[in-house]
């Protein structure tokens, strides 16, 4: 699976092209539309974009690991993590995407 990754950069030369505004007023657009996201996170709220999914931040607690190599009981401290959930509709595009690109190599 070969993968490209979409940059800052690249949203904002799509908000150019899509809706017209200057290029530099496309890239403020999307560092607004990032920081606002990532303010609501740290503040510990979830942020949900219709049809694409929502973002939460998950609080997880002190755990005893296991280092592979040794096998040595590592405690693990509590922390924050963050949590992606599809919405049905990107899930739905998503697998149609694939069964789309399966159907040639299926015959």
């Amino acid at each position: 699976m070969e993968g490209r990754t979409i940059t800052r950069a690249d949203l904002s030369e799509s908000v150019f092209q899509e809706v017209g505004l200057s290029r530099n007023e496309s890239s403020d657009l999307v560092e607004t539309i990032l920081a606002e996201v990532v303010e609501a996170l740290a503040r510990g709220e979830s942020v949900k974009i219709s049809s694409f999914g929502s973002f939460t931040v998950r609080d997880k607690g002190q755990r005893v690991g296991r280092n592979p190599k040794t096998g040595q009981e590592v405690p693990i401290l509590p922390r924050r993590v963050l949590v992606f959930r599809a919405s049905n509709v990107l899930k739905s595009l998503i697998n149609g995407a694939a069964d789309e690109s399966n159907k040639g190599s299926l015959g």
